[in-house]
């Protein structure tokens, strides 16, 4: 019996195997070499796992965010929120902020709030002083001033025409109720109509007080107009009071307004007549806010 045939497939079998073995050791791990990445300019950089897979930097936080006098902007703010949040002048703001544009502002932008200083803190509160006017009937026998010259004999003015007496500018009128003084403020209610809602921080920054179209609607307390329209949302159309470096007030959904920005209003001036713009119904949304926070009105305003 030959053993021929299966000496050659031992041989074939053995021929196989190594031939498995070369192909296994081929395929063994090794050391990949590292990956580069050319750009443009042909220069050549690494890159790697820890920086293929990093975002963006972020942008550095601005030094004075978060800090008293500063304010971060929102989504949504406006220039005139940001005013009425900070109780301050719209305009002022723009001026400390070198601001071009009052309608271009970036969410997360860092305005001051407060006036320019060494020490950039609020001064203490203090109400807007309103000189007094007061208008008298002229005296043709009333004596000249101490040291104004005498008119001379020979001038044509030595004689004028008699001047009839001017009359008294008509007084505006009184706002309901008697005032209440609070931080050296004299407040009043600014319309006559019954409350419908009260105060409530989370759903009602003010009072509601009801009332008929083109009814009166005074300012609280003497002070400066510091804006006067309808750029607000949900405001209508409306006029911010300030009162002092701390208080302001804002009347809101007026059919009317009576003032301009920059105008000195007395306490019981009329400013506006009383509508329903951007509101369901007509009335009055009135809010007093102390260094930017609105508070309950009822603790300022005289009792009825």
């Amino acid at each position: 019996m030959s053993f021929r045939p299966a000496g050659r497939s031992w041989r074939f079998l053995s021929v196989c195997v190594g031939v498995a073995l070369l192909l296994s050791a081929c395929a063994s791990p090794r050391h990949r070499a590292p990956v580069e990445e050319r750009n443009l300019t042909g220069s050549v950089g690494a890159v790697t796992a820890s920086n293929s897979n990093a975002g963006p930097a972020a942008p550095a936080a601005h030094p004075n965010a978060g800090q008293p006098g500063y304010y971060t902007v929102k989504p949504g703010d406006t220039l005139i929120r940001v005013g009425l949040e900070t109780g301050q002048s719209w305009r002022d703001i723009m001026q400390w902020n070198n601001l071009e544009n009052p309608n271009v502002l970036e969410v997360g932008q860092v305005l001051r709030v407060v006036p320019p200083a060494a020490d950039a803190t609020v001064a203490a509160p203090k109400p807007i002083s309103v000189a007094r006017v007061e208008s008298r009937p002229l005296d043709a026998r009333a004596p000249a001033p101490a040291g104004s010259a005498p008119a001379s004999a020979t001038s044509p003015a030595a004689a004028p025409a008699p001047a009839t007496p001017a009359q008294p500018p008509a007084a505006a009128p009184a706002a309901p109720g008697q005032a209440r003084e609070v931080d050296d403020i004299h407040w009043t209610w600014p319309a006559a109509g019954s409350v419908i809602a009260g105060f409530d921080e989370a759903r009602n920054k003010g009072l509601g007080i009801a009332g008929k179209p083109g009814d009166p609607i005074f300012a609280a307390a003497d002070g400066k107009v510091v804006y006067a329209g309808s750029g607000l949302r949900g405001y209508g159309n409306l006029v911010i009071v300030k009162h002092s470096n701390s208080y302001l007030t804002a009347y809101a959904h007026n059919q009317a307004l009576l003032v301009k920005e920059d105008q000195t209003v007395r306490r019981g001036q009329k400013i506006a007549e009383m509508g329903s713009t951007d509101a369901d119904r007509v009335k009055l949304h009135f809010e007093i806010r102390k260094e930017g926070k609105p508070v309950d009105p009822a603790r300022y305003l005289p009792p009825r």
